[in-house]
């Protein structure tokens, strides 16, 4: 199997601009036969708390429908993150587009302090990617949540992706952390960033990829959007730039 993590520069609030560059990235995906592809937290959006209610949006919302049609062209699971609306609110989702399948969500179960003024925390039956069961989500600060991971350790889970928006601080720390998870849980972890601003503060990049025993198999530069892509089968490598 062929994972892949994209990292992207989004523009505070032009989906459509964001779009486009997902389908860049996806097909990029595409030519190097990934399976599947997950993006960096609100990467439609970016990462921007106060404008999360008025750009709040469901998966079948006409404007994504390019990324059904790819994934059922190129048999490849596509995550994008957005904010999805609720009774209760706003959720910080990772929306799964599955080739000929109806599409999934993963929301944001875990919230940082900052976040609770805008987002309202996910109710998931499962954070196991559907028909990929050895593969689970996380976004951005549950990564730090211990039992975050070991909840996706005991439904099964070989490998974790995590989905975030870092400064180059907040990087260093995640690098920590899922070295711990890889060596703790024997897991293979990827983790997908952003680059440039996002809300107040400057996305530090470095997407990357540990293998099960926590040894960094690769990253991505602070500054430049592309794609990692991982053989599961002969753990080698493959770094793409757009």
């Amino acid at each position: 199997m062929k994972l892949c993590v994209a990292q992207t520069r989004p523009i505070k609030g032009d989906m459509a601009r964001n779009r486009a560059k997902h389908t860049q990235c996806i097909e990029l995906a595409v030519s190097q036969g990934a399976d599947l592809i997950i993006f960096p937290e609100l990467s439609i959006t970016g990462y921007e708390p106060a404008l999360a209610h008025e750009l709040a949006t469901t998966p079948d919302d006409r404007r994504f429908a390019d990324f059904q049609t790819l994934s059922d062209a190129h048999a490849i699971i596509i995550g994008v993150g957005l904010p999805t609306p609720t009774e209760a609110g706003v959720c910080i989702t990772m929306a799964l587009f599955h080739p000929n399948q109806p599409w999934q969500t993963y929301s944001k179960q875990y919230l940082h302090a900052d976040e609770e003024p805008f987002f309202v925390s996910g109710r998931n039956a499962t954070l196991l990617v559907r028909n990929q069961p050895t593969i689970a989500l996380a976004i951005c600060y549950e990564l730090s949540i211990a039992e975050h991971a070991q909840r996706a350790a005991e439904q099964g889970a070989e490998i974790y992706i995590a989905s975030v928006a870092k400064t180059a601080q907040g990087v260093e720390k995640a690098f920590q952390r899922l070295v711990d998870i890889a060596g703790t849980y024997a897991m293979t972890v990827l983790m997908a960033n952003s680059v440039g601003p996002s809300d107040d503060f400057v996305s530090g990049g470095k997407t990357a990829i540990w293998n099960p025993a926590g040894r960094l198999l690769a990253h991505l530069n602070d500054t430049d959007e592309g794609i990692l892509v991982l053989n599961t089968d002969t753990q080698d490598v493959l770094a793409k730039t757009l």
